[in-house]
């Protein structure tokens, strides 16, 4: 091999060591968990429950995902946060992108813009409800949804809160240690 091959596959490996490592960690306890459960609303529409299981306060969640309905052009209509953990939590942003050239959607969502102290406390719930429609009026039949990372390096993490644990035990985590990569699981509604 040339040494200027073997010097690029030796920095490659070395960039994405700490990535192989990190994946689906969790230094706060249990892995943290995403759940994407798709359920049939017609024959044209589908939605994508998006749920969420955390075991420390949250202050920060990003989920970009992917969807396949095999040839049938599909798009993300809308993403509803209303009555899910996050709405309850009052977060101050929840964000929706939709990329049909890609069938992608990103997740994005902010417990603090200002002087406020909203968390997502420990616990299991719905995040959003994610509405799907088929482009070409073909029937959805089979749709398929699976965590990804977007052209922008967004890919899936929680933010974990600096302050971990109850007063006077709380524990003050640097942000380089604040990362969560959380488990991702697809599933069909019975």
């Amino acid at each position: 091999m040339k040494p200027i091959a073997l010097a690029l596959i030796t920095i490659i490996c070395l960039c994405l060591a700490p990535l192989a490592a990190s994946a689906q960690t969790d230094r706060f306890g249990k892995p943290d968990t995403v759940y994407a459960e798709v359920s049939y609303i017609g024959e044209f529409t589908a939605a994508v429950t998006i749920s969420y299981t955390n075991d420390e306060t949250i202050v920060g969640l990003q989920i970009p995902f992917r969807m396949d309905a095999g040839l049938n052009k599909i798009v993300a209509d809308s993403a509803v946060y209303t009555g899910g953990r996050i709405a309850a939590a009052k977060w101050a942003y929840t964000g929706f992108r939709p990329d049909t050239a890609i069938q992608c959607v990103m997740l994005g969502m902010i417990a603090n813009l200002g002087p406020t102290d909203n968390k997502l406390t420990p616990g299991s719930g719905r995040i959003a409800t994610v509405y799907i429609s088929s482009l070409e009026d073909k029937k959805i039949e089979k749709l398929i949804v699976d965590s990804t990372t977007l052209a922008h390096g967004g890919g899936m993490m929680a933010i974990a809160d600096m302050l971990q644990g109850n007063p006077p035990d709380s524990i003050r985590m640097p942000m380089s240690e604040r990362q969560i990569k959380p488990v991702w699981v697809f599933r069909n509604a019975k």
